[in-house]
């Protein structure tokens, strides 16, 4: 009982010293205030009408030439008298700004406990939440946007000066005239105006609502941009916080929350690569904030090539139309970065982003869309990565993958089956069956941490995806995508992609600068191996035909097509080392095209722009891939077994360490097997599976296999019959020999003699070639035995004679004599 009196004694004690010292802080606060509010002049309504006009944002392409746009640089502003102003806008932006208006005096005095608080007692700066209207109207005219707390005494000073001096509806109506509502619209005027093409006077409750919901961030809730989503949901706020003022009635409230609001098409003035821009501006306002943004005069560098941007524009406004009425594609995405730098120098969002009839300022190049099969490169990359081989055999057969619960059967494009293929030939044609397999094999968690490694981050949730994610079962964004396309460029090293090259503030300083880092996430062999297989027109030719839009003559170009299910999206994504190009179509709402694959839908688009794009990167080509070392048979393409053993080709009988390489075949017992009879997928090329059946889909892929060779005929066993003899055609007693008479060996020549020497060569097999070295260095070829072999002139001193005699089966036999020239 004593202890607990002390304890309530001390946290007693302890609480007072908190309130003394919070108490002594608010007191200084007030104190520094008192004096600040004697010197400050109170502002009067030519202050807000005369003030320095803020400097605008330019945002350049590359070059730092081609202005791209400048934000704010045209403020679109219209007063408007306070009685001018639909009673619905006021009440709005009263009820999500600053519900207790008309009854404080300038300012929250929990807002000013809140300063104090941060400020002195957690050391952080100060920002504008909690502020009130009259406070945001001082901050929005008057003050610079540095947060420091004098700035925010200032604030607080001029707030409760302003409320002295003039009425509420005096301030409410300068506020509304002043605030910003995004695309460069300032004052509820010409929001009001530019939005819905109205006066302020004849605004809905609903368009209200939207309104008043734009100030606190305008970008992120512009109508025109990719977070619709969020403008509802605040508006939604707004028309709920209106009802619990009863500003509002309920059934005032469900109205307008159902009311469908019609935006009108942005304008175009000045406004260049629409969607790469507003992407970049959303990237300033996050670091920089909007009011920076819009006022602070920065001048933004950006990685866009206007050049291929206005091509690649062109291109989509050109081919939209028709295929809009051919495949019932609606809206088309480009994008283009460059592997080694990261640089976005393409982002096309949509085949027009002004076109508000198809949702032209949605960007679809950053939405989340299923892949199709231009997922299927990073999966048989994990697969490689763990000792699968492009060689690797799979049976390409009807399969049903689940071991309970309802079928997953997966179909081929063309809905046929063509037996055992190599992953090869699987991936350039493109085909599901083996692709499923495949993932199977690589591992679904793994071949998601590829996709990570190689920077997308869509993937979030491992359990939500099953063997569907290499058909395309997850989501991702074009640029990511394209980006991640980029690893395989760039032979398995990871640059991100990024926007901006450089940044500096209205008076010249550099704010920041790019620094490109790169990140090995992969072996360059296995990307080297991807490169070859979707640059492989041989390997495609049987899906997509000879000449197809992914095949270019003469230049190294690896290219992939996917198509969803139900013909929701089409894409094609390619690349050479220097460029890599990403292209979707389909419908934001996620309706279904016609039934037709990519290759006709999206390909040929991809194929144009691709070929003004390579006209301008160096003609580069990529590196062949090396040899993988595989020793098991269906990992280097043979499929009726695996088993092997090797013949010596001559005799027939087993090979031995003597029987020459190039006189070696290998041979397997013929057994038609999946591939999970032969490999354990956790270590593809070590020993073979004692108990296959442990692995759970190994029962659900060998009964279509088993089938399949019985109808066409494989009989398990050696149909040649494994010899049990081993060769002795190769062994040391049947090579060739080499002999001298003994007065050559170590014969001593005069200076200046012939140099003759007279072997003979016997053996069981006929000699077809002797190679001549002296001192190490080839000198002839013979191809019979000479009676007289003479070597030509040498300096004086002891040299080396040897011969290499081969005879018709490959054995070899080498010897070598000295001998000595005397000296002159």
């Amino acid at each position: 009982m004593i202890f607990r009196s002390l304890r309530k004694r001390r946290k007693h004690k302890l609480l007072l010293t908190i309130l003394a010292v919070m108490t002594a802080g608010v007191f200084l606060f007030i104190l520094a205030g008192a004096l600040l509010f004697t010197f400050i002049k109170i502002p009067t309504l030519e202050d807000f009408r005369e003030r320095k006009v803020a400097e605008s944002t330019k945002i350049y392409d590359r070059t730092g030439k081609v202005l791209l746009w400048e934000v704010h640089g045209e403020e679109r502003r219209t007063v408007v008298l306070f009685e001018n102003i639909s009673r619905n806008v006021k009440n709005a932006t009263i009820a999500i700004e600053d519900s207790n208006f008309y009854s404080h005096h300038g300012i929250s005095p929990l807002s000013l406990f809140r300063v104090v608080f941060l400020n002195i007692f957690q050391g952080k700066q100060v920002g504008s939440g909690g502020s009130t209207i009259t406070q945001q109207l001082v901050k929005n005219t008057l003050l610079t946007r540095e947060q420091t707390l004098i700035r925010k005494a200032k604030e607080i000073i001029i707030a409760i000066k302003l409320e002295s001096a003039y009425s509420k509806d005096d301030i409410l109506n300068l506020y509304l005239n002043e605030i910003p509502y995004g695309s460069n619209t300032y004052g509820i005027e010409s929001a009001a105006q530019n939005f819905f093409g109205i006066s302020a006077s004849d605004v809905s409750l609903a368009e209200a609502a939207y309104l008043a919901a734009l100030p606190q961030a305008p970008t992120r809730y512009s109508p025109y941009g990719n977070n619709r989503k969020d403008l509802e949901a605040r508006k939604d706020l707004v028309l709920e916080r209106m009802r619990t003022l009863q500003y509002i009635s309920t059934e005032e409230y469900e109205s307008a929350k159902k009311e469908k609001v019609a935006f009108l098409p942005q304008r175009k003035q000045g406004l260049l690569a629409p969607h790469f821009v507003m992407y970049v501006r959303e990237m300033l306002n996050e670091k920089y904030g909007e009011d920076v943004v819009e006022q602070g005069g920065l001048e933004v560098i950006t990685t866009l090539d206007a050049s291929l941007q206005a091509t690649a524009e062109e291109i989509v406004a050109r081919r939209a139309p028709d295929m809009q009425k051919n495949f019932n594609a609606s809206n088309i995405a480009l994008t283009a970065i460059d592997p080694k730098t990261g640089h976005i120098l393409v982002m096309v969002g949509s085949r027009d982003y002004f076109d508000v009839n198809n949702d032209g300022n949605f960007n679809v190049a950053l939405a989340r869309r299923q892949p199709g099969s231009t997922f299927k490169p990073l999966v048989y990359a994990t697969a490689f990565k763990k000792g699968i081989t492009p060689e690797t055999v799979v049976f390409d057969l009807e399969t049903n993958f689940a071991a309970a619960g309802d079928p997953y059967v997966p179909q081929n494009y063309d809905e046929k089956y063509r037996g055992p293929i190599t992953l090869r030939q699987a991936l350039a044609q493109s085909l599901n069956i083996p692709a499923v397999k495949t993932l199977y094999l690589a591992g679904i968690g793994d071949s998601i941490e590829t996709a990570r490694d190689f920077g997308i981050t869509t993937l979030t949730n491992q359990n939500r995806y099953g063997l569907t994610l290499v058909l395309g079962g997850g989501e991702v964004s074009l640029l990511e995508l394209t980006s991640a396309y980029g690893v395989f460029a760039n032979q398995g090293v990871k640059i991100n992609h990024h926007p901006i090259i450089q940044i500096k503030d209205k008076n010249g300083t550099i704010l920041e600068e790019e620094k490109i880092q790169s990140e090995p996430v992969i072996d360059a062999n296995i990307t080297n191996m991807i490169s070859s297989i979707l640059s492989d027109n041989i390997a495609r030719t049987p899906a997509f035909g000879a000449r197809s839009p992914l095949y270019f003559d003469g230049m190294s170009v690896a290219a992939k097509t996917g198509t969803t299910n139900d013909y929701r999206d089409v894409w094609t994504i390619g690349y050479n080392p220097n460029i890599v190009v990403g292209t979707w179509a389909g419908n934001n709402n996620n309706s279904s095209m016609t039934k037709n694959v990519a290759g006709f839908i999206i390909a040929p688009l991809w194929r144009e722009f691709m070929d003004t794009a390579l006209a301008q990167v160096e003609k580069t080509s990529f590196t062949p891939p090396q040899p993988t070392g595989a020793k098991k048979p269906v990992l280097r393409g043979v499929w009726r077994g695996s088993r092997a053993y090797e013949v010596d080709k001559i005799s027939g009988n087993l090979a031995t360490t003597f029987t020459p390489q190039d006189q070696r075949e290998e041979r397997v017992t013929q057994e038609v097997h999946s591939i999970l009879y032969w490999i354990n997928k956790d270590n593809p090329d070590g020993p073979i599976p004692t108990n296959p059946a442990q692995d759970p889909q190994f029962s659900l892929w060998e009964a279509p296999v088993r089938a399949w060779a019985e109808q066409n005929g494989y009989k398990d066993g050696d149909s040649l019959g494994k010899p049990i003899e081993y060769d002795s055609s190769h062994s040391p007693e049947n090579w060739p020999v080499i002999l001298y008479p003994k007065d050559e060996e170590q014969k001593i020549f005069n200076y200046g003699d012939d140099i003759i020497f007279h072997p003979t060569i016997t053996g069981k097999y006929f000699v077809i070639d002797i190679e001549i070295f002296v001192d190490g260095e080839y000198v002839r070829s013979e191809k019979r035995t000479p009676q007289n072999l003479e070597i030509g002139d040498y300096e004086s001193g002891e040299h080396t004679l040897k011969l290499k005699v081969y005879d018709s089966i490959g054995n070899k036999q080498e010897r070598e004599i000295s001998f000595i020239i005397a000296a002159p």
